[in-house]
């Protein structure tokens, strides 16, 4: 499957001194799927950290903000060395306590790192009494599938090409 919002994730990855990317959207549109799918295709390495299947990772933030400590135990707990060249994905980021917090420390003390999170965003800063990181984040949204999106998982390439190009003559013809 083929989603266009790969192509913001790249723009993204190639600007230099980006933020931790924030991915906002509905339950079931696509969020998880479009992460490791970025991961797998785009970076050597990755860690994936779903905080809400995992008790021992929702406290991770909870301490401190000590960075090359929690760099430290996802390293030993993911068994990967993490870089400039790994990618961070941190999957819904509001069950880990102080989660959204942490995303400040780490554009701050370790600025190289590549981050992409996810999760159910609304109230997260009351909730969990966190502080939201203005300034030191950037989001993308994400919606279900469009249309055209639809007709390229389904390997209707050249339709879709017909309906952007507007080809009136050819559509009418097929209907």
């Amino acid at each position: 499957m083929k989603r266009t919002a790969i192509k913001e994730l790249i723009d993204w990855k190639n600007r230099k001194n980006h933020k931790p990317m924030i991915i906002r959207g509905a339950r079931q549109v696509g969020k998880t799927w479009l992460m490791k799918e970025f991961a797998e295709t785009h970076y050597n390495d990755y860690v994936y950290v779903n905080f809400d299947d995992n008790e021992t990772f929702s406290t991770l933030f909870e301490h401190d903000f000590d960075i090359q400590r929690i760099l430290s135990i996802l390293e030993i707990s993911s068994g990967k060395k993490i870089n400039e060249n790994t990618l961070l994905v941190f999957d819904e980021i509001q069950e880990a306590r102080r989660g959204i917090s942490s995303l400040k420390y780490f554009y701050e003390k370790a600025p190289q790192l590549n981050i992409i999170v996810a999760g159910s965003l609304l109230g997260l800063s009351m909730r969990n009494q966190d502080s939201f990181p203005v300034g030191k984040v950037e989001f993308m949204d994400l919606y279900p599938l469009s249309f055209q999106e639809f007709l390229m998982a389904m390997g209707e390439e050249r339709l879709k090409e017909e309906i952007q190009n507007k080809n009136w003559p050819v559509l009418d013809a097929l209907s």
